[in-house]
């Protein structure tokens, strides 16, 4: 378009139409707004490079955002965990706490009646002094608690589940002890390994039927004499648990027996029962 302006200006500049200095001004002019033109084309190429710019960063701060979003969601998620662990070891820790103070509680409450074990068993040897030194019977203190052995043959009769005059006797002198505690008093009874033969087979068919027969026995002769009988319990071991083997008279005498067994019974706010 300039230079069809030029050409026609020329053509009236020739034609004497148009002055020199008119076309001049016209070729400046037309060389400025080429330089402008020139100028925009370059700002325009400029601003398309910013733009391509902007649009990079725009992506870069999308990606950047949506990385950080999941970041966040991430963070969340191991918040929520990291709180629930740390709400769970709180309850295990007072869970220990408390565990550590019953073990605490149930083991000075064991130590207390440990030694009242102690006085108990000291107060039966005195009590049964001269019963222990004629062999009729033997005291043991255990672990848990504390263990009479009296022989079949100072409580009954051959073949008889009733108590003789010196097996009461040395039972009496034990209840008058027992009824003073408040330990769990079990009666096992025991007996050698030979059947039982004759016309006492049909009163007690096996050994079974005569060891708890005497242990019953021995059992009520306690409560008789005021040994409370929720605190007493029956147990037959029959020939089950010797204390030596059954290879002579003497040692099947000795296991023929009735044991009292002295156990602290558990506390009220014990869990345990029996």
């Amino acid at each position: 378009m300039f230079r069809i302006l030029i050409v026609l200006v020329a053509g009236l500049v020739s034609s004497g139409c148009v002055t020199r200095g008119a076309f001049e001004a016209l070729r400046e002019n037309r060389d400025r707004i080429e330089a402008e033109r020139r100028n925009l084309i370059r700002e325009v190429a400029r601003l398309e490079l910013e733009r391509d710019s902007f649009e990079k960063q725009y992506l870069e701060a999308q990606e950047a955002y949506e990385d950080e979003r999941l970041d966040r969601t991430t963070l969340a998620g191991n918040l929520e965990r990291v709180e629930k662990e740390a709400t769970r070891l709180d309850r295990d820790l007072e869970a220990e706490r408390l565990a550590r103070l019953e073990a605490a509680r149930a083991l000075a409450e064991r130590e207390m009646q440990i030694a009242a074990m102690k006085g108990t068993y000291d107060e039966l040897v005195s009590d049964l002094e001269s019963e222990l030194s004629a062999g009729q019977i033997e005291i043991e203190q255990l672990r848990e608690g504390i263990r009479l052995n009296v022989s079949d043959d100072v409580l009954f009769a051959s073949g008889s589940a009733e108590l003789d005059r010196i097996g009461r006797d040395v039972l009496v002198k034990v209840a008058g002890r027992l009824k003073e505690i408040d330990d769990f008093i079990e009666v096992r009874g025991h007996t050698d390994d030979r059947p039982i033969r004759g016309a006492l087979a049909r009163i007690y068919p096996t050994n079974w039927e005569l060891a708890a027969a005497r242990a019953a026995r021995v059992v009520r002769l306690l409560e008789e004499h005021g040994v409370p009988g929720n605190r007493l319990a029956v147990v037959s071991l029959g020939p089950n648990d010797p204390i030596v083997p059954n290879d002579s008279p003497e040692n099947r005498a000795r296991n023929r027996r009735i044991e009292i067994r002295l156990e602290p019974r558990p506390s009220s706010g014990s869990s345990a029962s029996r």
